[in-house]
């Protein structure tokens, strides 16, 4: 989000908080929730793709909604009424992008409305299909669930996504030779990704609760929380949505102001000042003090954490405003005294979306069937299945597999030295020196621990990441 999407989200939140109804402040914010899905696309070089990847992301959402209903009919009023403003809301998407460009949702060129003609029979008739499918007791979530596991693969893996892009340049017309990765920058698709699978996960599971068609996508595209998280659960999110109290504008000012006033100076004037001067691939090559390489990777350390949880202000203070408290995301991670309590505070509602979703299923799976015998090594390969795909949501490189073995592998040993620890009750009968000793110890080795693996983010490949800790060591590369 830049400053001036920020200013217009939280003028429109505070303007639709003073509607006194709430049926209707939930219909002003999903009509918002969809145009801010637009414009929040960064240009890009495919034609028109800034606006069919936002419009294929909504297509998405309706088949799952559809693939997820808990009863016989989709077709009623309000359903009816909630889709009648969703197509007048992609209209007006559509008819800007005739006018002047200060005024358009998307920069490209005018949609050519054939396509959009084409493309609508080609959804309602896949609609229809998941429909019937779905009558019929057929599994048409599994099939959900690996596209969207696909387009995720195919927008994360820098090779796959050229050659995806090179495909697309050559049905629109344009020199294939100049593809690149950034040609698909789908903004907010991991996060939307991650609401849909969890929908469709407890779908199967039998703990969806039931959402029309305007609260289910206005869950997914909720505005504040569409480029940076957190990322929400339904049932949550719905508790809010469904709450029909007349809002107290200065409650919301009160919290919300602050959050993103908070926000705000964490990412443009932190974030934003480190970033000139926290590693990168350049003070990597140029920077030959192992003592100043340490302070810049420190520096990166702290950078990446008010970029991260200053969004994360600025989101959950934006949805303050409108009556939606998102979950926090960040929680003081830095002071923590172990690696286990850092990945509590960090990142949370990720964390906990894999440990419900990835590390809870598998490692009750091996211990049901008996697969690994030793509890110690179904640990370790639940923690290393979770923390590299963990690794793997930033981008399928090397750097990020690497980033999140080195997490798993922590997170091994420190489970491990806590059961050692408590095998032996090492942690009794011991001094209040002795102890806070101990944790300031702990604090140091989680701290410097985490800052070591941010070498593998900030490098842009293996070469580089390996040089910084040859350097960090106080090693030549000869």
């Amino acid at each position: 989000m830049s400053l001036v999407h920020i200013l217009i989200f939280i003028l429109v939140s505070v303007l639709i908080s003073t509607v006194r109804s709430g049926k209707l402040r939930s219909t002003l914010l999903f009509c918002f929730s969809v145009l801010a899905l637009y414009s929040l696309q960064p240009a890009l070089s495919l034609r028109s793709f800034d606006f069919w990847l936002p419009t294929v992301a909504i297509v998405l959402a309706i088949w799952v909604w559809i693939a997820t209903l808990n009863h016989e009919t989709w077709v009623t009023k309000e359903n009816l009424q909630s889709l009648a403003v969703l197509v007048a809301s992609v209209m007006i998407v559509i008819i800007s992008s005739y006018l002047p460009k200060e005024y358009r949702f998307f920069v490209s060129l005018p949609v050519n409305l054939i396509d959009v003609v084409v493309s609508l029979i080609f959804i309602a008739i896949v609609a229809w299909g998941i429909w019937r499918i779905k009558r019929l007791k057929r599994q048409v979530d599994v099939v959900l669930i690996l596209l969207i596991i696909t387009i995720f693969l195919g927008l994360k893996a820098p090779n796959l996504t050229r050659e995806i892009a090179r495909a697309a340049r050559q049905v629109t017309g344009q020199s294939p030779e100049l593809a690149n990765a950034l040609d698909l920058n789908w903004l907010g698709f991991s996060y939307i990704a991650f609401r849909l699978l969890h929908v469709l996960r407890d779908y199967r599971n039998g703990r969806l609760p039931s959402m029309g068609f305007k609260a289910f996508l206005l869950y997914v595209f909720f505005f504040p929380a569409l480029s940076a998280g957190p990322i929400d659960r339904a049932e949550r999110f719905l508790k809010d949505l469904r709450d029909d109290r007349e809002l107290s504008l200065w409650v919301q000012l009160r919290f919300g102001g602050s959050r993103i006033a908070k926000g705000l100076f964490k990412k443009f004037v932190l974030a934003d000042s480190l970033g000139l001067v926290a590693l990168n691939a350049i003070h990597i090559e140029y920077v030959q003090s192992r003592f100043w390489l340490w302070i810049l990777l420190y520096l990166y350390s702290f950078r990446i954490y008010f970029d991260f949880s200053g969004y994360t202000d600025i989101a959950i203070g934006i949805g303050s405003l409108s009556g939606i408290q998102l979950p926090e995301n960040f929680t003081q991670p830095y002071l923590q005294s172990d690696i286990g309590a850092f990945w509590n505070r960090w990142h949370i509602t990720l964390a906990q979306w894999f440990r419900a979703y990835v590390f809870n299923p598998l490692t009750r799976a091996l211990r049901q069937r008996s697969i690994l015998k030793s509890p110690w090594l179904i640990i370790l390969l639940g923690q290393l299945v979770t923390m590299t795909l963990i690794g793997l949501w930033h981008g399928i490189t090397w750097n990020y597999f690497v980033w999140g073995l080195w997490h798993a592998l922590g997170l091994f040993v420190h489970n491990r030295w806590m059961e050692y620890q408590r095998g032996r009750k090492l942690m009794q009968k011991q001094g209040v020196f002795i102890t806070r000793s101990r944790v300031v110890l702990s604090w140091i080795l989680t701290f410097n621990f985490v800052s070591v693996g941010w070498v593998w983010f900030s490098s842009p490949d293996m070469h580089t990441a390996w040089a910084t800790f040859v350097k960090l060591m106080g090693g030549s590369l000869g």
